[in-house]
């Protein structure tokens, strides 16, 4: 297959990656292009996806490989990874494991970027969680709090209201967060504002007290304290040094 010369270019260091993960048995790793395509993949996703050779997936989308409703579901991910020109982090989801069996992981989607800037692919990898006594139905449910979290970071949120979203008290939610994101809830809460803070500050140049505001914090100093503890910088010295 053709593959875009910007995205060959990072090749050789990724296939250095695919190496690293190849014999990690609880983590699938891959490259794709524009169109979802696999360029790269790990040796943990041939098996899972019952190939025997790398040369069977390789050229294939996630629609190809997988039933559904996951190959559409990857798919989808990976096109607005493109599109939009946005990676997706710690998602937590639905893998499937071998021999058919579901499983849940935490997924990384990052695009690629050539030398003028555009998107020429994107590489990511899904990381299996290995959470004793966890029931499925819990896992959903903490998979839409952190998909409402994500989605609603703006607004207030409470941890008793997201304890009842995932149908687990607010000790138990707690818990499930520390276990998966080494963070309490309002810790996640915290960082996914913050996340969402640098990428307006490094990609517009809208005033801090308004990215402050967009961020969920009601508080330029507040937001400046919080910014700083959890990236070491202010928000001026921030943009500052991704400025051009």
């Amino acid at each position: 297959m053709d593959i875009n010369p910007q995205l060959q270019a990072h090749l050789p260091t990724l296939t250095i990656m695919q190496r690293l993960f190849d014999d990690v048995e609880d983590i699938v790793f891959f490259v794709k292009d524009c169109e979802g395509r696999y360029i790269l993949v790990n040796r943990t996703l041939v098996a899972r996806c019952g190939f025997v050779r790398r040369a069977e997936v390789i050229g294939k989308t996630a629609a190809d490989i997988y039933p559904p409703p996951f190959g559409k579901e990857y798919l989808a991910q990976d096109q607005h990874v493109v599109a939009a020109d946005q990676a997706i982090k710690d998602k937590l989801e639905l893998q499937l494991y071998a021999q058919g069996v579901q499983g849940w992981c935490l997924t990384h989607k990052s695009p690629i970027h050539g030398s003028d800037g555009s998107v020429v692919g994107m590489t990511g990898l899904s990381r299996d969680l290995h959470i004793p006594h966890a029931r499925g139905e819990e896992l959903a449910g903490m998979s839409a709090v952190i998909d409402h979290i994500r989605t609603r970071y703006a607004e207030p949120l409470r941890i008793e209201d997201l304890a009842v979203m995932a149908t687990l008290s607010p000790y138990k939610l707690e818990q499930r967060m520390k276990r998966i994101f080494q963070l309490t809830a309002g810790q996640f809460i915290m960082h996914t504002r913050i996340d969402a803070a640098r990428d307006l500050l490094r990609d517009s140049d809208a005033a801090i007290a308004d990215i402050a505001s967009q961020c969920g914090f009601y508080d330029q100093s507040a937001f400046t304290r919080q910014f700083k503890a959890i990236t070491g910088l202010t928000p001026t010295d921030y943009r500052r040094s991704t400025a051009d």
